[in-house]
């Protein structure tokens, strides 16, 4: 798994929840503060979304087995920006005049009381979000180490295999070698051996030759 990508995301995880709370803040008051609470929630809205170019960017870069992990995990905080996104222009949507925030506030706190159950169950559902992500993480990260460590062994294995080959090829010059003298002992034999026959040729021929002068003679006298 890539630290990187990893930062990115704990910024966006934490940066997302803190932008769910100015929503739902937003939306429960009115006036200057709202639009304070609405300018800090564009503002975080812009971060967010260069947070997730950043995590696009890292994801695209690593290996195809990590990188399709981790887009699935980036299509699921999109889906959470644009979310975001609706909330905001939800809550900009919403213009009530001043005589139905008389009545709101006539009619007692229970439709508040109803919004601020919603939002916290909003925020409920993207705490498990966040929690259920960093436990993908961790399996991601898991998945990982065990393919890091199947690399490891595959790798001293074909260490292993080339050092046997390098063994083996060295063995295959000692012979060539060893054959290589071989040849040459044999050749200087068959040398030494071609000059003897001839001196032993010579030899028989003199042999053959004194032996006829010597019958010759004896024939003669």
């Amino acid at each position: 798994m890539s630290e990187v990508f990893e930062g990115y995301e704990r910024q966006y995880c934490e940066l997302s929840a803190n932008l769910l709370k100015k929503c739902t803040s937003a939306s429960l008051v009115d006036g200057e503060q709202k639009k304070q609470k609405l300018s800090e929630v564009k503002a975080g809205l812009d971060d967010a979304e260069s947070l997730i170019r950043k995590m696009d960017i890292e994801a695209r870069s690593l290996q195809p087995n990590v990188r399709a992990v981790l887009l699935a995990k980036l299509r699921e905080y999109k889906s959470d920006l644009n979310n975001l996104k609706s909330e905001v222009k939800r809550i900009l949507s919403t213009n009530l005049n001043q005589a139905a925030r008389d009545d709101l506030l006539e009619s007692g706190m229970a439709d508040a009381q109803m919004v601020s159950e919603d939002q916290r169950g909003r925020l409920l559902m993207s705490t498990e979000r966040l929690n259920k992500s960093s436990d993908r993480v961790r399996e991601s990260r898991r998945t990982m180490l065990e393919t890091e460590e199947l690399g490891v062994s595959i790798l001293h294995d074909l260490h292993q295999q080339r050092q046997s080959l390098l063994h083996a090829n060295s063995t295959l010059h000692g012979v060539d070698d060893n054959i290589s003298k071989s040849k040459k002992v044999l050749t200087a034999m068959s040398k030494r051996m071609s000059r003897n026959k001839y001196i032993i040729g010579t030899v028989v021929a003199v042999l053959v030759l004194a032996i006829i002068l010597i019958l010759y003679f004896k024939l003669k006298n």
